[in-house]
């Protein structure tokens, strides 16, 4: 069954066109990570229908936004994963969420939550401190892993984590392996505010908000702001 258009000649219009949808962009969010199974992209978008993800995966295939492959094995799984025009859609994310972020106000009792959906927010500050390297971040609902700086010159395997290569992935759930040049400990809610702009990383350290390690130029940055 064809898509709905607007039948609009305008760029905006066009893009909804190709990802407008419901659940649509935050499937984006998801695969930012790197190649993810149905399962886990099921799991992570709490609210989903099956037949909805399933649509919404068949249609971004059919728009160029994301595609279907098979692990070698001993894997021998399918994953989904963006495109490069999908991976384009990072900075609409973020602005996303800058814009959205006025609205992360008292977390409600049927709000759902996961540690990574605040790598967007948290990469948007730390790029600002022109300084590149892999941050690990511990919430006490999780960890997840950063990449700042560097271009498209990462990749995030079917569990998350990056490694230098050409797919561009930003973040990846749990932590990273190996050392990181930073690692962050703070609260969500501390998250929540430096998204909200009611507060700096850096002061945000200086408060004891932030617990930062590490001996990268992040965490330098960081220390010594």
């Amino acid at each position: 069954m064809p898509r709905r258009s607007y039948d609009q000649y305008c760029a905006a219009a066009r893009a909804l066109d190709a990802v407008g949808d419901r659940w649509t962009l935050l499937i984006v969010r998801e695969l930012l990570a790197g190649p993810r199974r149905y399962t886990d992209l099921h799991a992570d978008l709490p609210g989903v229908s099956t037949d909805v993800l399933a649509s919404r995966l068949k249609d971004m295939e059919r728009e160029g936004v994301a595609e279907r492959r098979r692990l070698p094995a001993p894997v021998s799984a399918y994953v989904y994963e963006l495109t490069p025009r999908g991976r384009q859609l990072l900075p609409v994310l973020q602005a996303l969420g800058e814009w959205g972020a006025s609205a992360l106000e008292e977390r409600r009792p049927t709000d759902a939550v996961r540690a990574h959906w605040f790598a967007l927010p948290l990469l948007s500050r730390l790029e600002r401190l022109d300084a590149e390297g892999i941050v690990e971040v511990r919430l006490d609902e999780g960890e997840f892993h950063l990449r700042v700086g560097g271009g498209g010159d990462t990749h995030g395997d079917v569990h998350g984590n990056v490694h230098g290569n050409a797919y561009g992935n930003v973040y990846g759930e749990g932590p990273v392996a190996g050392e990181p040049d930073a690692r962050l400990v703070l609260g969500a809610q501390v998250c929540v505010a430096v998204a909200r702009g009611e507060l700096s990383l850096v002061e945000a350290v200086r408060a004891g908000r932030i617990d930062v390690s590490g001996e990268g130029a992040i965490a330098k940055a960081l220390r010594d702001a």
